[in-house]
């Protein structure tokens, strides 16, 4: 489906649309019936069978919440008016996996990831991949209270196999590389694998 030219807002309020629907027919999770492609047609002035026939190049993730990449701290969604959605490639290999995005706080990551950048990532249950040194990924850890925190990090094994989380950082105090066993007190679980990286436009 083509959206030149045109906001996913402006497409919503053109064909009296939530924006949400937008993205969903755009990343094929809402059906494009007879009544959306009528109104597309009418919006876009083509044919129905050209709406169809043309394939998304992109696709919108939402983003509900924000990531600490500086220090561990909660992570918190935000309140649904805050969500907004974000395009990124539409990647044949991940159609089959939900995404799920996170604005990056602090400066942990700031040679990577600046502070507001989007992450775009695959949720490890789902993937079922191993993880992979060199990678990136959300870390989630539990404590004993039950308050669960995140943060971003570069997985790393060193030669005797033992899994660090490095900064990438430009900031002298998040320099020092964390070891994945070494984090007492709580259950720590890679939860998610960075795929994407999206900067936001002032």
């Amino acid at each position: 489906m083509r959206l030149q030219k045109l906001s996913r807002d402006d497409v919503a309020e053109a064909i009296g649309a939530h924006p949400v629907t937008v993205s969903k027919l755009i990343s094929g999770k809402t059906p494009l019936n007879t009544n959306w492609l009528e109104k597309l047609s009418a919006l876009f002035r083509v044919p129905p069978e050209q709406i169809i026939a043309a394939p998304p190049t992109v696709r919108a993730v939402q983003v509900k919440y924000s990531v600490q990449a500086g220090h561990w701290a909660e992570t918190v969604e935000w309140a649904h008016d805050d969500w907004y959605d974000v395009a990124i490639p539409d990647d044949p290999d991940l159609r089959l996996y939900e995404l799920f995005g996170a604005e990056t706080r602090g400066p942990s990551m700031d040679k990577r990831y600046p502070e507001g950048t989007v992450v775009i990532c695959t949720s490890m249950v789902e993937t079922r991949e191993d993880i992979q040194p060199g990678k990136r990924y959300i870390i989630e850890r539990e404590r004993a209270d039950g308050m669960r925190e995140a943060t971003v990090k570069l997985l790393w094994r060193d030669d005797a196999g033992k899994f660090w989380l490095l900064p990438e950082s430009n900031d002298p105090r998040f320099q020092q590389p964390i070891a994945l066993d070494d984090i007492e007190d709580t259950t720590v679980r890679i939860v998610g694998r960075i795929r994407y990286s999206v900067q936001r436009e002032e």
